[in-house]
C-alpha cells in the first residue's frame, strides 16, 4: 500500500485541494523548519513585552470593551484560561470531523507565519492532534465572523488544554481522555496564546474550502448531466460552437461551451439549426452562458479562500523586525463572507437550470415526444412524475438559503465590535445549497439516462456515453415504478467520490 504523501505547513503555500487532502483522506502533515526561528523570535518578543510591562491588548488588557483593563503579568494565564472558557459559547449540532480538521489545518498554518506570538509546541501538539485525529467536538452555530471565529474556536481550544469533548477511534468523549488515548499532554495557556488561537477566520475559510472544492467538482458534473439532457432533447449543438463565445469571451463560458462539444462529440442525437427546430428553449441554449458565469464564479471564490488560508488573522499581531504590535482587523471575515453568499448564488443557479432541464425531460409537451414522465407504462406508473417534485423542493429551498448572510451585522462587546460579517454563517449556508445542487444534478442525470434509453444510447457521444454507463453501473432502467431516492442518493455518492471525479477530469480534460 502505498503511504500518503504528507504535506508541509509553513503559512504560505497551503492550497484548498491539501486542505481536503488533511481533511477527509488524513494526510500526515508537519511543520516546515523554516518557520521555528520565526515563531521561537515571536514568542520571546511578548515575554519581553510581559517583562516590560507594556500595555498591549490581549497581553496585559481584558477582551474586546474590556481592552482599556489592565490585567497584571502574574494574571496573564489565568486571562487566558478564562478566555476560552468564557468564550466556548457554540450551540447546535457539532461540524462534521471533515470539516474541524480543516480548521485545526488552517489554524496551525495561521499560527506558522510567527505573527502571533505563540509557543512553538502550542502548534506542535495541535500538529500532533490532528496526526493522530484527535477532533475537537466544535458547535456549527455561535459565530458572528468578527473578531473571528471566537466561540468555534475556543471550542477547539478546550480540548487542547485538556476540557471539552473530542471524537477519537470513533468515540466521542471528555477532551482530556482523548489527548490521553493519543498519548497527548495538554497544555496549559500562558500569556496571549487563548487569543492567539481564537482569533481568527479558520471556521468560515475552513467550511468554504471544503464548500469550494466541492462546488468545483459539481460544476464538472452539471455540464455533463446538461450534456446527457441535450442529447436526450435532441438538442440544437450550433449554440455551442466556438464562434458564438469567441465574441463574448468570458473565460467561464468558453470553458462551458467547450465541454458540451467535447462531452457529445460524435452525437447522433444532436441536432444542425433549422433540422428539426430554429433556437432550443434557454435552459439549453444557454447552458454555457449560465454555467460560466458560476465557473467565473467559483474561481473568484477560490482566489479568495486561497489567500485567506495562507493569512495571518491574529490580533493584535507582532512585528518583530518593526519592533511593533499592531491592533488592527484582520480577524474580520468579510472577504470569505461576501465570497461564500456569492459562492451560494451560483450553485443555486446551476440547481435552479437543472432543475429547469429535468422539467423539460419529463413534462410530455415539452419533451420532445418522450414517455409522459419517462413511465414506460405510464398511468399504472408514474415514472419520475416526483422526482421533478423534489427538485423542486431542492430549488426552492436554495433560494432561501441564497440570502446573503453578509448584508447584516448586530454589534456586539458593548458595541466595541460594532461591524460583523456573519461569514460561518454564510459558508454554512454555502455548504447546505451545495448538497441540495448535488442531488438536483443526480436527478437530472437520472432523467437523462432514463430518456436517453427510450431513444438510443448508442447513438451518443464519446463523452456522454461514458456518463451515461456510469449511470447505469450503479442505477438500472426504471422499468416499473420503485423508491427513487435510493437511486438519487446512490448517483449523488458517485458525483462526490473522488474517483470519479478524477476520471471525469480525464474525460473532460480539465486542469
Amino acid at each position: 500500500m502505498v503511504a500518503k504523501q504528507e504535506v508541509v505547513i509553513d503559512g504560505e503555500t497551503l492550497t484548498i485541494r491539501d486542505v481536503v487532502r488533511v481533511a477527509r483522506n488524513k494526510v500526515p502533515v508537519r511543520l516546515s523548519g523554516n518557520n521555528d526561528v520565526r515563531i521561537n523570535r515571536s514568542r520571546e518578543y511578548v515575554d519581553k513585552l510581559l517583562a516590560d510591562k507594556k500595555v498591549v491588548y490581549g497581553l496585559t488588557t481584558g477582551f474586546g470593551k474590556f481592552s482599556d483593563t489592565y490585567i497584571s503579568s502574574g494574571d496573564s494565564k489565568i486571562l487566558q484560561l478564562n478566555l476560552i472558557r468564557s468564550h466556548a459559547c457554540g450551540i447546535g449540532d457539532p461540524f462534521p470531523e471533515e470539516v474541524v480538521r480543516a480548521v485545526m489545518l488552517l489554524r496551525i498554518n495561521a499560527l506558522s507565519l510567527g505573527y502571533s506570538g505563540i509557543r512553538l509546541s502550542v502548534i506542535e501538539t495541535m500538529i500532533d492532534m490532528l496526526n493522530k485525529d484527535v477532533v475537537p467536538v466544535i458547535p456549527e452555530k455561535g459565530s458572528l465572523g468578527a473578531s473571528g471565529d471566537l466561540a468555534p474556536l475556543a471550542h477547539l481550544v478546550l480540548v487542547l488544554i485538556g476540557e471539552g469533548e473530542a471524537c477519537f477511534q470513533g468515540k466521542r468523549m471528555d477532551g482530556g481522555k482523548a489527548m490521553s488515548l493519543a498519548g497527548i499532554a495538554p497544555i496549559t495557556l500562558e500569556a496571549k496564546e487563548g487569543l492567539a488561537l481564537i482569533n481568527g477566520t479558520q471556521v468560515m475559510t475552513a467550511v468554504g474550502a471544503i464548500a469550494c472544492f466541492d462546488a468545483v467538482n459539481l460544476a464538472r458534473w452539471a455540464d455533463c448531466a446538461a450534456a446527457l439532457t441535450c442529447e436526450a432533447l435532441l438538442a440544437i449543438r450550433d449554440a455551442f460552437d466556438s464562434e458564438t463565445h469567441e465574441i463574448r469571451p468570458h473565460k467561464g463560458q468558453q470553458l462551458v461551451a467547450r465541454n458540451l462539444r467535447q462531452l457529445t462529440l460524435g452525437s447522433q442525437l444532436m441536432t444542425r439549426q433549422g433540422e428539426r427546430r430554429v433556437q432550443d428553449p434557454y435552459s439549453l441554449r444557454c447552458i454555457p452562458q449560465v454555467h460560466g458565469a458560476s465557473r467565473d464564479v467559483l474561481a473568484y471564490v477560490a482566489d479568495k479562500i486561497q489567500i485567506e488560508i495562507n493569512s495571518a488573522t491574529d490580533n493584535p499581531l507582532i512585528f518583530i523586525d518593526q519592533d511593533r504590535v499592531i491592533s488592527g482587523g484582520n480577524f474580520h471575515g468579510q472577504p470569505i463572507a461576501l465570497a461564500m453568499d456569492f459562492l451560494a448564488i451560483c450553485i443555486s443557479e446551476l440547481a435552479n437550470i437543472s432543475e429547469r432541464r429535468i422539467e423539460r425531460l419529463v413534462n410530455p409537451h415539452l419533451n420532445e415526444k418522450l414517455p409522459p414522465f419517462l413511465a414506460k407504462y405510464g398511468g399504472i406508473h408514474s415514472g419520475f412524475m416526483i422526482a421533478q417534485y423534489a427538485a423542486a423542493s431542492l430549488v426552492s429551498e436554495n433560494k432561501s438559503l441564497a440570502y446573503p448572510a453578509s448584508v447584516d451585522s448586530i454589534p456586539s462587546s458593548g458595541n466595541q465590535e460594532d461591524h460583523v460579517s456573519m461569514g460561518t454563517i454564510a459558508a454554512r449556508k454555502a455548504k447546505q445549497i451545495i448538497g441540495n445542487a448535488y442531488a438536483v444534478t443526480a436527478i437530472e442525470l437520472l432523467c437523462a439516462a432514463q430518456a436517453v434509453d427510450f431513444r438510443d444510447a448508442k447513438q451518443l457521444g464519446a463523452g456522454t456515453s461514458w456518463i451515461y454507463a456510469k449511470c447505469r453501473e450503479h442505477v438500472p432502467f426504471l422499468e416499473h415504478d420503485r423508491v427513487l431516492s435510493h437511486d438519487f442518493n446512490k448517483i449523488s455518492d458517485v458525483l462526490k467520490a473522488s474517483a470519479a471525479a478524477e476520471e471525469l477530469e480525464t474525460i473532460l480534460s480539465i486542469q
